[in-house]
């Protein structure tokens, strides 16, 4: 028994002292060789209880314990006593005379014992506050308020301008019941001023973000009036940018100044905002003075970016050179308070330290501090652009004083960019030579300068259509950098002008895998497809492009061109319908509409957009001519009549236009008003054949005296065109009498004489929208052109001549249906037409008739 230790030695502080200490009472390996375990086990030694002198009574509680006959009785006191007495009528007998506190005398049977009252379950809830006193209603209002705001807050910054309105308003309301609350209950000393001022602050806010200035400039006036608000005045400013949106200046330099006045020395940095506001108004007020004075104290104060900038300009508004020089000397010595790039390079082969420069290279400050240096450059670039012609006495003196004045400060990277931008400029002012001048001195620069040099030089090379030139550039800025997408383009536009379109299409699809959001090479590389006939591959592109640019009208006439060319016109008038409301008064797409519904046979459709094209643009001749022969076909010959005017004034060399108007007159009835338009033609032409015919028919039919003499003039013409022809003809037989001759006598075959070029056959379309030549350039108004296909026009004049055919012929039977009589049916014919018939009659009876015959 040496080895048991059933109660501790001494009482520890610690319950929970010795539960990881090793106790060799549960090593049962080795119980067979011990002594003490073995002696327990065969007497009854092991069986008496253990002693509970040294326990508390309420360290052991209601521990059981073991009898001789094994059964577990609850202790009944305080130091673990055993009960050894009977139980008589179901009731323990008492330990004790004297009762102790909490412990019961008579003790059921089977209870346990429970001083705490455990068994009895959880404790009963705490009583609940009554809600309907008043203070506990004013607190219940006063969360409800604060929670409105918040949901008018959240919705602002959702864009829910509305609903951020409206729960500010109800918030209001609340608040103001809150308040009668208070008054009702006797504790209005106990009113919260800063909910008060936080739910007219928010509405004032709301009112203003749903442009209710009036509404917003009374809310903010009922705080700034009551004189419990503290700092109040500060939304004075508030009001300010309310009354300056609503361009009331003058009110809104006053509350500036009056906000001014109410700031301390000590917020420095707001008092140069509200002085930097107040120069701005000054110069919408244009009084350029006052806002230089405020200004020149904030550069002289805390100088920044935009306030430079906006010195310079007003300089630059009231025309002091030096005083402009100055500025923009101080606008490049602003400091910009962002670290060196260098520190984002990794400078050694720490792992620890590359992965921290890795997770800070593109967070969320590197990102502002870029932004911040581009916003600067650009305002840097677009002063020295300004300024330039205005301090010297030419822009390039201006230029190379700016660029002198870059590069001893702290942007120096930037005096290339603005020796680019001097050559730009010489561009802009068409002086081409002394742009590329320029930019050949770029040749010996560092690698991005030349790259970009050499792009623009490329381009000007391509614009002058000097082609050689324009590839070496193009060479020279992807040796540079090949990384260029502007070059790899250049590069393309030059294999493509040589009709090697696989090869440009590689160039274009480089320059996309280095720049996927270039549209231009994405453009290109469709116009490329289409020239290959890959139609599919470029209508793919296209749509792309389309995907990028919603609003570009050289796109959808593209993916309308392509599927005309895929033969699916429904899906051309979609895209050409989207056309129209990009550019909604180009001609060209108009009548390209008309065209295509005209060749589905909706002829009313196709009127409208033709009609709709003359309109903006009255001087398409196949506009005209379609129009023209619209009236004709529906039986309207005196509308059609004013169309060919309209193209004898384009085309007042061209006869057929005024044998049109002639026809028309005829064929409405107005037979006196076509012999004088024939008359006329016949004195503007006096050696058309087809004029001298109608004469003669109209003075036959109408009984003139004149009919002899246009016969004879007739024939004279006729018989000098049957000689000319004669003599054309023998020309043509001689001619190719002699190269036979000719090929026969050399004994080897060559080929034809004055054989004409080949050319490449560019549609309207494709030389309008040609490939862009630079990254980035402004594609212009947009005025297209037709599709390769070109125009057609189904509804056709039989009787427009070509070069050698008559204007009008048609067979006697026609004449006889359709040509109407000028005297009318009801009269003879006179006694000139009915003589014995000439030979002049014969022939025109053969020759004329119904000239107007639509398809």
């Amino acid at each position: 028994m040496e080895n048991v230790h059933l109660v501790p030695g001494e009482e520890e502080d610690d319950l929970y002292t010795g539960y990881n200490d090793y106790n060799p009472t549960f090593d049962s390996e080795d119980l067979q060789n011990d002594v003490g375990f073995q002696q327990a086990v065969r007497t009854s030694h092991g069986r008496r209880p253990p002693m509970t002198a040294k326990y508390p009574g309420t360290a052991i509680g209601g521990r059981p314990i073991g009898t001789a006959y094994g059964s577990r009785i609850p202790v009944g006191t305080a130091m673990g006593r055993p009960m050894t007495g009977a139980v008589q009528d179901g009731a323990a007998r008492p330990m004790t005379a004297v009762r102790a506190a909490g412990y019961s005398s008579s003790i059921a049977r089977g209870s346990v014992f429970d001083p705490l009252g455990q068994s009895k379950g959880p404790a009963p809830p705490l009583e609940r506050q009554n809600e309907d006193t008043p203070e506990e209603k004013i607190k219940i209002l006063e969360k409800k308020v604060n929670d409105l705001i918040e949901e008018s807050c959240l919705a602002h910054a959702r864009g829910d301008l509305q609903l951020s309105l409206e729960k500010a308003k109800e918030a209001g309301r609340k608040e103001r019941a809150l308040v009668r609350q208070r008054e009702q209950t006797g504790t209005s000393d106990h009113i919260n001023l800063d909910l008060t001022y936080s739910v007219l602050f928010n509405l004032a806010n709301q009112y203003a973000n749903n442009d209710m200035y009036t509404e917003a400039l009374n809310t903010y006036q009922v705080i700034v009036k009551n004189k419990m608000f503290n700092n109040a005045g500060r939304l004075k400013v508030n009001m300010a940018n309310i009354y300056f949106k609503q361009k009331n200046y003058t009110k809104a330099i006053k509350f500036y100044r009056m906000a001014l006045d109410q700031i301390s020395n000590a917020h420095n940095a707001m008092r140069i905002k509200i002085m930097q506001n107040i120069g701005v108004v000054f110069i919408h007020m244009g009084q350029y003075s006052d806002a230089i004075t405020s200004f020149e104290y904030i550069m002289g104060e805390s100088p920044n970016i935009k306030t430079g900038f906006n010195l310079i300009l007003c300089y630059y508004a009231i025309g002091d050179r030096e005083r402009m020089k100055k500025a923009f000397q101080k606008l490049i010595c602003v400091p910009l308070g962002i670290d060196d790039e260098d520190k984002y390079i990794p400078a050694n082969d720490d792992p620890h330290a590359n992965m921290v420069i890795e997770a800070i290279k593109n967070d969320k400050l590197h990102q502002m501090e870029r932004e911040r240096k581009a916003l600067a450059e650009k305002y840097i670039m677009t002063s020295a652009k300004l300024i330039a012609p205005a301090i010297e006495s030419s822009f390039a003196a201006g230029f190379d004083w700016c660029v002198d004045m870059v590069k001893g400060s702290q942007y120096v990277e930037l005096a290339n960019d603005l020796e680019i931008n001097k050559a730009i400029t010489y561009l802009r002012q068409r002086d081409f030579k002394q742009a590329v001048e320029t930019l050949k001195m770029f040749e010996k620069k560092d690698s991005r300068v030349k790259s970009a040099a050499a792009t623009n030089l490329s381009f000007l090379y391509f614009l002058e259509k000097d082609y050689e030139q324009a590839d070496r550039y193009a060479e020279l800025a992807m040796s540079a950098d090949r990384y260029n997408p502007a070059a790899l383009i250049n590069k393309g536009n030059t294999v493509f002008v040589k009709e090697d379109y696989e090869k440009a299409a590689e160039f274009y699809k480089e320059a996309l895998r280095n720049d996927s959001s270039c549209t231009e090479a994405l453009y290109n590389l469709g116009l490329t497809y289409k020239r290959l006939g890959r139609l599919e591959e470029a209508l793919d592109c296209f749509l792309k492009l389309h995907a990028i640019l919603r609003n570009s009208a050289q796109v959808m006439y593209q993916l309308a061109n392509l599927y005309e060319m895929l033969e699916d016109p429904h899906q051309a008038i979609e895209w050409l319908m989207q056309l129209t409301s990009v550019t909604p008064t180009d001609a060209q797409v108009l009548a390209k509409l008309g065209d295509l519904y005209d060749n589905e046979g909706d002829k009313s459709q196709a009127f409208q957009y033709y009609y709709e094209s003359y309109r903006y643009f009255p001087s398409n001749i196949s506009v005209i001519e379609w129009l023209g022969a619209y009236y004709i076909d529906t039986q309207f010959c005196e509308k059609a009549i004013q169309y060919f005017d309209r193209a004898t004034l384009i085309q007042p060399t061209q006869v057929k236009w005024q044998l049109m108007v002639a026809s028309c007159y005829r064929r409405s009835g107005n037979y006196q008003k076509a012999l004088e338009t024939y008359k006329d033609i016949h004195r503007k032409f006096p050696e058309n054949v087809e004029c001298l015919r109608f004469l003669v028919r109209l003075c036959t039919d109408m009984g003139l005296k004149e009919v002899q003499d246009y016969a004879t003039k007739l024939k004279k013409v006729e018989k000098m065109k049957e000689i000319r022809e004669q003599r054309v003809r023998s020309g043509r037989e001689s001619s190719a009498r002699g190269r036979r001759e000719g090929s026969a006598g050399s004994g080897s075959s060559s080929s034809p004489i004055n054989t004409p070029p080949l050319r490449a056959s560019v549609s309207r379309s494709e030389a309008k929208y040609s490939p862009v030549l630079q990254q980035g350039r402004d594609s212009g108004q947009s005025n297209h052109g037709t599709s390769a296909k070109g125009e057609r026009i189904s509804i056709k004049l039989k009787t427009l001549p070509g070069s050698n055919e008559p204007y009008e012929a048609s067979t006697h039977q026609e004449i006889d249906a359709s040509y109407a009589d000028p005297l009318g049916p009801q009269m003879q014919r006179p006694k000139t037409a009915a003589k014995k018939r000439t030979e002049e009659d014969e022939f025109a009876d053969e020759e004329l008739g119904d000239d107007l015959l639509p398809e």
